[in-house]
């Protein structure tokens, strides 16, 4: 892989595009929302269309000139509609966030009021955060998980929604480690009169090969990004029924943004052919089994999981049991420097700022897609816990930064 176009015509942006590239080679990727996609899905992103405006649907653009903009964008809907069950798709989004502010915008008024989980118990910040759209254009009440096991609690979330009588309930997060009881939810909000929406975004991949459950047909609604576990174009997804699909489309485009990144789509489409194929479902597998490989050794080593494990790919660990003095700060900047890379976050009944959480979250994605197993998951747990143990030995450091550059080479990412 190389970027000698740009470095004829930028050297300084080659440097860093080739500085990235071997800071992603020479490093474990563990943060729980990121992976590696293949160099089709790159050349796809990278290709001509990122030229072409295509304001509109396929059929029916603003613009002439769509031919393959229009063959790619319903290959990519065909492929999506294929992979997850859904009547309708829209894959324009920009992003997960993007696709959720599609729903609010077609189906609420600024005012309505939406039930959704807490961002510290592994919310999102786009399903209702005071410092984001959603909580300043509507009101927001929120569901936590048990303190105490860490699951979701169902019972709370059906009283809330009883006396706050909200319009939607989003279902969904960024960093809780089970399943999520989606026809639960949908017999809370068909009892209040409210819509459901699903947000995926984590486990779009794991749904799409069915070793997650899915939403699909039971929620009013699906977003999900198409970047996570699924390895396609970064960008977001909305599916719903035809019930719904001209409020969706109209409040994707025009509503919410201009002509759509068709290089991006373009990456979709390709990743999603990728996804169809029996060997993502391998991957997906072993996503979730590397995950719970994870969390098993790390709780060997004394670490208190959120939940006790894992049932998809991520484990958020809580450090206050057994490193009470250590941040999820600290925690991610002694395995950054040496090698591992991954971040602090917010536990249930978090006691520190957002930005110095208690607990560190992460995730098997990026290095399955690397080829790793169970075992070099529990040699990968050993590691974290050297570093969390002495996040100030710079010989510990310097040892595990070793071991992190042999699984590296055991590993590589562009073969």
């Amino acid at each position: 892989m190389d970027h000698d176009h740009v470095r004829d015509v930028d050297p300084a942006v080659a440097d860093a595009l080739e500085g990235e590239l071997t800071r992603q080679e020479e490093t474990l990727a563990m943060i729980a929302s990121e992976n590696h996609v293949s160099r089709a899905v790159l050349d796809a992103q990278g290709s001509a269309l990122t030229n072409k405006y295509a304001e509109g649907y396929p059929g029916a653009r603003y613009y002439g000139g769509c031919t393959y903009a229009d063959e790619v964008e319903q290959l990519a809907i065909d492929r999506a509609q294929e992979l997850f069950g859904a009547e309708h798709v829209n894959v324009q989004p920009h992003s997960g966030t993007q696709a959720n502010q599609a729903v609010y915008f077609a189906m609420l008024e600024p005012g309505d009021k939406i039930l959704s989980l807490d961002l510290t118990h592994g919310g999102h910040l786009s399903h209702g955060h005071p410092a984001n759209f959603v909580g300043q254009f509507y009101e927001v009440e929120q569901y936590e998980v048990d303190t105490e096991t860490g699951y979701i609690d169902y019972d709370q979330l059906e009283r809330l929604a009883t006396t706050f009588d909200p319009d939607i309930i989003v279902s969904g997060y960024s960093a809780y480690p089970r399943e999520v009881e989606w026809e639960r939810i949908q017999e809370v909000a068909n009892d209040v009169d409210a819509y459901h929406l699903a947000d995926i975004a984590h486990i779009t991949g794991l749904v799409a090969a069915g070793v997650h459950s899915s939403p699909v047909g039971t929620a009013d609604f699906v977003t999900g990004s198409t970047h996570k576990t699924i390895r396609a174009g970064r960008g977001g997804i909305v599916m719903t029924d035809e019930e719904y699909a001209d409020d969706i489309d109209s409040a994707v485009f025009p509503g919410g943004q201009g002509g759509p990144l068709m290089h991006n789509i373009a990456g979709k489409a390709v990743g999603f052919g990728e996804a169809l194929e029996p060997k993502f479902q391998t991957y997906a597998e072993q996503t979730v089994a590397n995950a719970v490989a994870l969390g098993e050794s790390l709780t060997d080593h004394g670490f208190s999981l959120v939940s006790g494990g894992t049932d998809n790919h991520l484990v958020l660990v809580d450090l206050r049991p057994s490193h009470p003095d250590t941040t999820g700060g600290d925690a991610e900047e002694a395995l950054e420097e040496a090698g591992i890379v991954l971040n602090g976050n917010t536990v249930p009944g978090e006691t520190r700022s957002a930005f110095n959480p208690s607990g560190i979250r992460a995730g098997t994605p990026a290095l399955t897609t690397r080829g790793f197993d169970e075992d070099d998951m529990r040699e990968v747990a050993d590691l974290i816990a050297r570093v969390v143990d002495a996040p100030d030995d710079d010989s510990v450091i310097e040892s595990v930064r070793s071991s992190v550059d042999e699984l590296c080479a055991e590993n590589p990412l562009y073969k």
